[in-house]
């Protein structure tokens, strides 16, 4: 497999963030009409806040100096969970093992545990993909609307 690098993102890859994420969250967004909490419906005000915040880091998942995707975590560096939200891959760069790639190298550079996520109930590659990763699934579901539940997940020990 290629190498994945993580690649940090700053301000001025707002727009370039935004527009990966519109294109990755699109066909969710058609499937579960979830237009309030969609990654794919935000703005840039609200990616640039997000990366003007200390505790998040933002990356590029970069496989041969291409962009395939990103990947988000909070982490105040205090001792609380780390939070991946979101991670995305391009469309047409998924089911190639850059996601996990990219959690691998997410939790070497943050950190191996104390980490958590929520995700898609009804997205089962979604949920084999963070349970392969030694995430456990945790708390009650939220049922978002008729389509879509989500779930929460942890990782207290490295996989």
């Amino acid at each position: 497999m290629n190498t994945v690098i993580l690649q940090r993102a700053d301000v001025s890859d707002c727009n370039a963030v935004l527009q990966m994420q519109k294109e990755s969250f699109a066909a969710l967004l058609a499937r579960y009409r979830d237009d309030a909490i969609n990654p794919a419906n935000e703005t840039a005000a609200q990616v640039m806040r997000r990366l003007m915040q200390p505790e998040t880091y933002y990356y590029f998942i970069t496989v041969n100096g291409e962009r395939t995707g990103a990947i988000r975590i909070v982490d105040a560096k205090n001792g609380s969970r780390k939070r991946i939200s979101p991670l995305f891959i391009l469309p047409q760069y998924r089911n190639r093992g850059y996601a996990q790639a990219a959690i691998r190298e997410a939790e070497r550079i943050h950190g191996a545990e104390n980490w958590e996520l929520t995700t898609i109930m009804q997205e089962p590659g979604n949920c084999h993909l963070y349970e392969k990763m030694g995430y456990r699934r945790t708390g009650v579901p939220q049922i978002l609307n008729e389509r879509m539940t989500l779930v929460h997940y942890e990782k207290d020990d490295p996989a």
